[in-house]
Order: structure tokens, then C-alpha cells, then sequence
């Protein structure tokens, strides 16, 4: 047995994430330092509309970073002031025991739970009461306005915040501790078993979606029922969708295919991007394209430390890009830094170097800036220093998006930079994008 796989041994340390959660409420509000209650619900069984089937369960994140609890139905209580965490868990329905089996049981959940205590659903309002009751000082932080509890706080006169406790686990979500750690090195590892899956399967698949099953199929078999994210199976010129969604498109005539996709496992994500030739062999522009990508990638890696700004690592990749760029004669016509002035490489590089990584592909707590004026920062989706223990992807990538370049191609000022020539013989490449998670620094 691996250390990924000796420390999953262990629960889930949601009381550690409780703690880490109410440090941070105390240092925003000193309401916070008294008697002060964390509640929060699981997410629902819902029905599909006009179906007696339910939709796909998906765990709502900030429930499961305080519990570790995927099922639905459920609900939280923790209280600040002893440390003392309660998990509600749906009551026996013996009807439902007929269809479903028997339910996890509260006994049951104090094995598998880092909790205090578990009870049925049913004594939640009485319990919500009781501590409300029990001082009228008492605070309740709550993400959204509970449906099924609130009759029970709202018959008290105690406050409630509903503003501050989403913000506060979104941030503490940023730095992750060595559990999650090994559960997103997990994901990633299922995942790299599936893309080496996908490379073997290209010389057989006649569609995207033939690879597609295979990335499913190697993922299920290790364990891994769901994906993190929709994936991304673009051949020829798809590759230049950033988020292609179709995955349906015949192989045949096309040089290379672009799959970025990655498992779950536990609620945690992995997200990996390669880009692998449909012959067996990159030709001469795909080579040369691929090649820079992984510059592209290197660079930034060597500058990726505690406390660097990301604004720094996605600049110097794009500059990477457009010395690459310009050394392949698609842009001429000025110097590299007159290029990156007039940030020209942005029409072949549109989107940010990365994201945070964790219980959500796209991570909680980058405060990305989306109204930025600045074209090449406007998509970053991390504005700002990276904390110790935090996980990135680091994900650059060169595309020939028609609808992205031919923009610049008709602009008088941005044109007379783009050797159109030269372009002619980069479109079938598509796009290339290489992207890996890197938990940079250490986490204790």
C-alpha cells in the first residue's frame, strides 16, 4: 500500500475543516468568538421533472468539506464554542427500504464520519430549538436559508448571517491538507490510467466518441463512477473549442485529437489535458505547436513558488508564445515586445494559465476579474499571490480558432502582424493544450 492510499485509510477530517472554518469567521466577525453555530444542508433528492427517477446526485461542496458526508438528505450543526460537530442523516422510511435497502444508520456514520454525534433528521428542529433557547446570544452562520429548519430558528429571536460563512469556506478550500491531497492524487492517478487508455484505443476508434468510452470505461473500473467535469474529446480543428462539447465528430482525415477529462474520486477532482497525433506521429506543425506548448509549460513551472503573483506566470508564458510564435513566421512584423504590447498573442493563447483544484475543477478563492480591460488577463480564473498548500493546473495552449483569429486578421492594427501565408498551414493542428495539477508547495 502506497501513502496516498494509507492516508484515505483514515476518516475524512471534517473537524479540522470545521476549526480552520470557524478561525476564519472569528477573525471577520466578533460575533463569532461567543456562542456561535455553523448550520448547513446537504444537498436534496430531486426529482427529474414529470419522472419518478431522481436526478444525478452531486454533493453540495461546502456541506461535504465541513462533513465528508456524500449522501443526500443530510444535514449539519456545528457548534463553536465546544467543537462539537452533528450530523443529521435521513430517519428509516421502511416503505423505502423495500426499493433502496436498508440506509446508513447513525451508528454507522460514527465509524465512517469524523463527527461527534449523528442523529435522524426528524429531531433536527427540536435541536435547532434547543440550542437556540438555550441563549439568546447564540449566532447562526448559515450559507442559504435552510427550508426545512428555519420555522425552528426563525420562532427564536437569535441572529442569523447567511452572508459570511460561503466566503469563509470558500477560502479555506484554497490551502489543502494532506488527506485531500491524496484524493486528488487518487483522481489523478485513475485519470492518467484512462488518458494512457485513450492513447492505445486511437489506432481502432473511428469517433470521438469511441475514445470518449474508453476514458469512462478505464475510470469506472478504478473505482471512479463519476467524472469532474463534462470531457473534452476534440479532433482536428474541435481542438480549438476550448469547452468542446460534442465529442461525436469521425477521426478519419484529421491529424490530432485534444482530451482533457479526468475522474472524481470522493468529491475531489482531477482535470488532464494531453494532446496526442491521430497517426501515430505528430506532423511537422503539429510538432512545432506541441513543442511550444511545453515550453510554454516549463516556463511557468520554474516560476511557480510560495507566494508568486499568477499574473507573473501566465505573462511569461505568453511570452513564450509569442517568441514561438514569431520564430514559426505566424507573426512578423514587429519585435516580441511590441507583440506582447499589442497583445497579439492572445488570439492564439484566449485563456487563463490555470485554476485552483480541488473539490470543484475550477476551484474556489482565485477571485478572478472577468471585467478586466486587459485582453490577456481578462480570463485568468487566479488573480493574486498562490498560498502554501495550495493546488494548481498549470494548462497553456496554442489554438487556430477561426472565430478568434479572423478578428484579428481583418483588424488594420492587429493584421498587419499575422502572416497569413503561414497561418494557412496551422489550422488543421486545431489547438493544443498540456495541463497537469501540481500541489507546488508543501502542505505539513
Amino acid at each position: 500500500m502506497d501513502q496516498q492510499d494509507s492516508i484515505l485509510e483514515g476518516n475524512y477530517p471534517a473537524k479540522a475543516h470545521c476549526a480552520k472554518v470557524a478561525s476564519y469567521l472569528q477573525t471577520k466577525s466578533a460575533n463569532a468568538a461567543g456562542k456561535a453555530v455553523i448550520y448547513l444542508e446537504g444537498q436534496k433528492t430531486i426529482l427529474i421533472e414529470d419522472n419518478d427517477e431522481p436526478r444525478p446526485f452531486r454533493q453540495r461542496r461546502p456541506f461535504f468539506y465541513l462533513s465528508g458526508c456524500s449522501l443526500p438528505d443530510c444535514h449539519l450543526i456545528y457548534e463553536l464554542s465546544t467543537e462539537t460537530l452533528t450530523l443529521f442523516v435521513p430517519d428509516l422510511d421502511p416503505d423505502n427500504v423495500i426499493w433502496s435497502g436498508l440506509p446508513l444508520m447513525p451508528a454507522e456514520a460514527l465509524k465512517i464520519y469524523d463527527i461527534d454525534n449523528c442523529l435522524p433528521n426528524s429531531s433536527l428542529p427540536a435541536h435547532l430549538s434547543s440550542l437556540a433557547q438555550k441563549d439568546s446570544d447564540i449566532r447562526f452562520y448559515i450559507k442559504d436559508i435552510p427550508r426545512d429548519a428555519l420555522p425552528s430558528i426563525a420562532e427564536t429571536t437569535v441572529s442569523t448571517d447567511t452572508k459570511l460563512l460561503h466566503p469563509a469556506i470558500d477560502e479555506c478550500r484554497v490551502t489543502k491538507d494532506s488527506y485531500e491531497i491524496a484524493l486528488l492524487r487518487k483522481a489523478n492517478t485513475i485519470s492518467t490510467a484512462a488518458h494512457t487508455a485513450v492513447l492505445r484505443a486511437i489506432p481502432t476508434a473511428r469517433n470521438e466518441q469511441d475514445l470518449e468510452a474508453v476514458f469512462t470505461a478505464s475510470c469506472i473500473s478504478n473505482g471512479a463512477k463519476h467524472q469532474a467535469y463534462h470531457g473534452i474529446f476534440g479532433s482536428g480543428e474541435n481542438a480549438a473549442t476550448l469547452h468542446y462539447q460534442h465529442n461525436n465528430q469521425p477521426l478519419s482525415n484529421r491529424k490530432n485529437i485534444l482530451v482533457d477529462a479526468g475522474a472524481e474520486w470522493n468529491c475531489y477532482c482531477s482535470d488532464v489535458t494531453r494532446t496526442m497525433p491521430l497517426t501515430g506521429t505528430f506532423d511537422p506543425q503539429s510538432r512545432a505547436i506541441y513543442t511550444l506548448v511545453q515550453r510554454m509549460q516549463s516556463a511557468a513551472l520554474a516560476l511557480l513558488k510560495p507566494t508568486v503573483k499568477w499574473e507573473t506566470l501566465h505573462t511569461r508564458a505568453h511570452e513564450i508564445a509569442t517568441r514561438g510564435l514569431l520564430d514559426l513566421g505566424i507573426l512578423h512584423n514587429g519585435t516580441a515586445e511590441e507583440l506582447m504590447k499589442e497583445r497579439i498573442s492572445v488570439a492564439f493563447f484566449p485563456h487563463g494559465l490555470g485554476h485552483y483544484l480541488g473539490m470543484d475543477t475550477h476551484d474556489t478563492g482565485g477571485n478572478p476579474d472577468y471585467g478586466d480591460p486587459d485582453a490577456m488577463f481578462r480570463f485568468l480564473r487566479i488573480r493574486g499571490e498562490i498560498p502554501e498548500g495550495a493546488v494548481v493546473t498549470v494548462e497553456p495552449g496554442v489554438y487556430f480558432c477561426r472565430f478568434i483569429v479572423e478578428p484579428f486578421l481583418r483588424d488594420e492594427r492587429t493584421g498587419r502582424f499575422i502572416d497569413e501565408g503561414v497561418l494557412e498551414g496551422f489550422w488543421g493542428v486545431g489547438g493544443v493544450r498540456i495541463e497537469g495539477l501540481f500541489p507546488p508547495f508543501s502542505v505539513g
